[in-house]
């Protein structure tokens, strides 16, 4: 089962109020199918979504819909649930906001249908089950989105949605417009909002576990990258050293920087600031990093003014 599915199952529990019942109805309605004076058809993929519509439909407007079982024809193995209204048709679109009383679409809905808080939650959720999806959080990439056909309606579930600061946007597709929020902390506010509390539950556990992961990855790149400077550091600082003995020119540099000299040879993988420490403690003559970097400088340009006089 997919994570939209098991979200879609959560939320067609829901119990609404009337008011909310009618604005998910509307988010839904809005959304999805085709209507005519004498038929509303409309169609999911999700038995428990269907059983959702049919139970509101009987609740608030006393009519019994139709629901039919039919193969879906776009390869996917799930069948398609089509609900179908013959009674009651034009008062209900109207009723729902989906058309005015000379039948013409409207591009939003009226003011009633998004009343109040809960009623824009319930609106947002029934679109949802009409036409959203959101990415399981276990794959690469967070994504939430409604594929909505008609750009008002497009621009008035992004409108809503950014209402709870989701930052939601709008991109054209081939058909329609797609809505959609890429955030993962966004849509676990998503989800809160549509009140899918069970999932919110399995995606913040996830999300938290990626989180850490990638944290640690990073840290342990961090800290990759940084051993990797200091072995090249030491590298380079031996191979001075190497050049310097080769020619006898140790002699040249003060006590100081041949002290430096003898314990980098004797510890050549530690750090500039682990060797400070070892010589500090050693010698009980404390010197900083920034000490001890200051000696390996003079030997770096005792070894330029040697190659510019050769």
């Amino acid at each position: 089962m997919s994570f939209t599915t098991t979200i879609k199952e959560e939320i067609s529990r829901i119990d609404n109020t009337k008011s909310e019942s009618i604005s998910e109805l509307s988010g839904f309605l809005r959304n999805n199918g085709e209507c005519d004076e004498n038929l509303i058809e409309l169609v999911t993929e999700n038995a428990t979504v269907a059983k959702r519509i049919y139970k509101l439909i009987k609740d608030i407007y006393d009519v019994t819909s139709t629901i039919e079982t039919k193969k879906n024809s776009n390869f996917s193995k799930n069948n398609l649930y089509l609900i179908d209204i013959e009674e009651k048709t034009d008062f209900i679109l109207e009723d729902l906001s989906v058309m005015d009383n000379s039948g013409n679409i409207l591009p939003e809905p009226k003011e009633y249908i998004l009343g109040g808080e809960e009623e824009i939650r319930a609106y947002l959720r029934g679109a949802f089950l009409s036409k959203g999806s959101i990415n399981d959080p276990k794959t690469a990439r967070y994504h939430l989105e409604y594929l909505i056909e008609e750009k008002p309606e497009a621009q008035v579930i992004c409108d809503l949605l950014n209402l709870f600061d989701l930052n939601s946007k709008i991109i054209a597709r081939d058909k329609g417009y797609m809505v959609y929020i890429k955030e993962a902390e966004k849509i676990g506010d998503f989800l809160r909002i549509i009140n899918a509390n069970n999932a919110v539950l399995y995606y913040e556990d996830i999300r938290i576990y990626r989180d850490h992961k990638n944290m640690t990855n990073r840290l342990n790149n961090m800290e990759q990258a940084n051993m990797d400077k200091v072995v090249a550091t030491a590298t380079k600082q031996i191979e001075q050293i190497e050049f310097l003995k080769e020619g006898d020119y140790i002699n040249l540099l003060d006590d100081k920087t041949q002290e430096a000299i003898e314990y980098r040879l004797k510890y050549p993988e530690a750090s500039l600031t682990e060797l400070a420490e070892i010589i500090s403690y050693e010698t009980r003559k404390p010197i900083t990093k920034s000490g001890l970097n200051h000696r390996f400088r003079k030997i770096n340009e005792l070894i330029e003014r040697i190659k510019k006089n050769s």
